[in-house]
């Protein structure tokens, strides 16, 4: 019987990478399956052997703490150098989203609000 050992929803794709490596590297059988056209289904890295299911979920754990690591000293850095991402500096990189986001909610807020406030005995 197959075993998920990591769905690919919202993983970047260098994870994905560094885990399928991992797993040719400890010689581990796997397969992989791919996004459905609509997003129904994410794709996932799947065990062929259930018998490596202990020693992959080991991997995985030893993998994972590792790169959270790696990504927390990253991020350090770049608070660190000023470069890490803040709610200002995106509203200055796309302006055009963010109005266009802000349009969206007002426009949204006053579609559900007026039929309340226009209510009158």
């Amino acid at each position: 019987m197959t075993t998920l050992l990591l769905n690919l929803r919202q993983v970047p794709d260098d994870e994905a990478e560094e885990v399928r490596a991992l797993l040719n590297e400890q010689q581990i059988l796997f397969y992989e399956t791919t996004p459905s056209l609509w997003g129904i289904s994410s794709g996932g890295i799947w065990l062929t052997n259930p018998l490596d299911r202990e020693r992959a979920k080991a991997l995985m754990e030893g993998y994972q703490a590792e790169r959270t690591r790696q990504q927390r000293e990253q991020f350090e850095q770049a608070q660190r150098d000023g470069i890490a991402p803040t709610l200002g500096r995106r509203l200055l990189e796309q302006p055009g989203r963010a109005l266009g986001v802000l349009i969206a909610v007002t426009i949204l807020l006053l579609v559900t609000l007026v039929p309340f406030l226009t209510l009158t005995e």
